[in-house]
């Protein structure tokens, strides 16, 4: 049992009620197999192979990929953290008409706060602001999508996302200044 509980808001709750009587199994499906693009193993693997492409590239190449690789084992670590710090019912676990509908159920039951892969969206949505806008848009976008996912799955509350992304922003923001990143990109 973690040590502290953390109880949704109504906001949250009307928002996971309305998902609940408007899913379909079609829209579970395709949101299951979307959430993986924000997987703490999929980006973990992605970020190594990148830091490993970048090991024979210019000085910036291999700077940028540290930082990238260093957040993202550092947004790995921090939900399980935090995880076991709050304890937040998922909003799976609350409906029985969203299972009617198709809604699966997701991680552990209490696993609610914050959403580990909007944590890892927050963070690489952050790292995007020192790419030009057309990129930076295309990393936002997607990077939206894949938290709605989240939502959608019925796997975490809307303050859930919104806490991972604020969290994930912020690791990466902290390490920035430890790595350098983004400094080359200003001179």
């Amino acid at each position: 049992m973690a040590l502290l509980r953390i109880r949704p808001s109504r906001a949250d709750i009307e928002i996971a009620e309305q998902i609940s009587d408007r899913t379909s199994p079609e829209v579970e499906r395709i949101a299951e197999a979307l959430t993986w693009g924000a997987d703490e193993h999929v980006m973990c693997a992605l970020a190594a192979g990148w830091w490993f492409y970048c090991r024979r590239r210019s000085p910036r190449h291999r700077a940028d990929s540290n930082h990238i690789l260093l957040t993202t084992v550092a947004v790995t670590l921090l939900p399980h953290f935090l995880k076991s710090i709050f304890d937040q019912r998922r909003p799976d676990r609350l409906t029985v008409r969203g299972h009617l509908h198709g809604v699966p159920f997701s991680g552990k039951p209490l696993d609610a706060f914050p959403s580990g892969h909007a944590i890892h969206v927050g963070a690489l949505a952050s790292a995007a602001t020192v790419l030009p806008p057309a990129k930076r848009n295309l990393v936002w976008s997607i990077g939206a999508g894949l938290v709605l996912t989240r939502i959608v799955l019925l796997a975490h509350w809307t303050s859930d996302v919104i806490a991972g992304l604020a969290n994930g922003a912020v690791v990466e923001r902290l390490l920035r200044r430890w790595t350098g990143f983004g400094l080359l990109r200003r001179e």
